[in-house]
């Protein structure tokens, strides 16, 4: 792959819950996760690995969940990711014989992707494309996952459950994880100095920093629960199990607000499994 150097980012001039253009949301998001590939990866790569499958900063494995079903019948599937980052997760899968493919937004973790392809020996097939508008025909994986990938940074997830929906084939699974909506009434801190509630857990303002001209430089958008089910069935699927991982043993890796003293009492990540009705 041929890379340039990326442009130097705009400073954050602000930062706060409020209403945000999503379309303009949306595309600042899709730049960021691109230019801040190498420093995501620098701070959170040894905890990810190269070729790992962790559900969430909990640390959950695959390995120990079997959420996309068992190995010996994945390993004759057609598995996609969505919003797959650098292709942890399914180079996890490729190097266990799954056929798996990975595809990201983000030109920035492509290249990411093909770096650890090289380092690992493990090739992932990786294209870059919108979970919103996937370039592949109907009904052509078994199973599509996402480990908090997409979900959390569009405006209108639905559109990501439906296009989940629209490339599985009957009966296929559709699992995602992404962060836990209680997380959005505490603080960012991952000490105890985070458990005090400081917002209401109904305010779906998304949390937006800009840069001084006031343009969108990254967003998160927050759904409740109940919000989160009900676009995952309206699009199609059948809900059949909600995983709210525990704090894993022996983990003490911080991750912005995620962190082994917060993460004993409070719930940092939602995992949803449905099958395509």
């Amino acid at each position: 792959m041929n890379e340039t150097a990326p442009e130097a980012r705009e400073p954050i001039a602000r930062a706060g819950y409020e209403p945000v253009d999503p379309v303009a949301a949306a595309s600042a998001n899709a730049d960021w996760w691109s230019e801040e590939a190498p420093g995501y990866l620098a701070e959170h790569g040894d905890f990810l690995g190269a070729a790992d499958f962790r559900w969430c900063p909990e640390g959950l494995r695959e390995s120990d969940a079997g959420l996309l079903g068992d190995l010996a019948t994945l390993r004759g599937a057609e598995v996609l990711e969505i919003g797959a980052g650098a292709a942890q997760c399914s180079r996890w899968l490729r190097a266990r014989h799954v056929r798996a493919t990975a595809s990201d937004v983000a030109d920035g973790m492509a290249h990411a992707s093909a770096r650890l392809d090289a380092a690992t020996g493990v090739p992932v097939p990786f294209v870059v494309a919108d979970a919103r508008d996937l370039p592949f025909p109907d009904r052509s994986f078994d199973v599509v996952f996402t480990a908090f990938g997409a979900i959390p940074f569009v405006p209108d997830a639905d559109r990501v459950h439906a296009e989940a929906a629209r490339v599985l084939r009957p009966g296929g699974r559709w699992v995602c994880s992404v962060t836990h909506p209680v997380r959005w009434a505490f603080p960012d801190d991952p000490t105890d100095a985070g458990l005090t509630l400081v917002r209401s857990y109904f305010d779906r303002a998304p949390y937006v920093e800009r840069d001084a001209q006031g343009q969108p430089l990254y967003a998160e958008f927050h759904r409740t629960i109940s919000d989160h089910v009900r676009e995952l069935i309206a699009a199609g699927h059948m809900l059949v199990d909600l995983v709210e991982p525990e704090w894993q043993p022996g983990n003490t890796h911080v991750w912005g607000g995620w962190g082994p003293e917060r993460g004993a009492l409070l719930p940092g990540t939602l995992i949803m499994v449905a099958e395509r009705q």
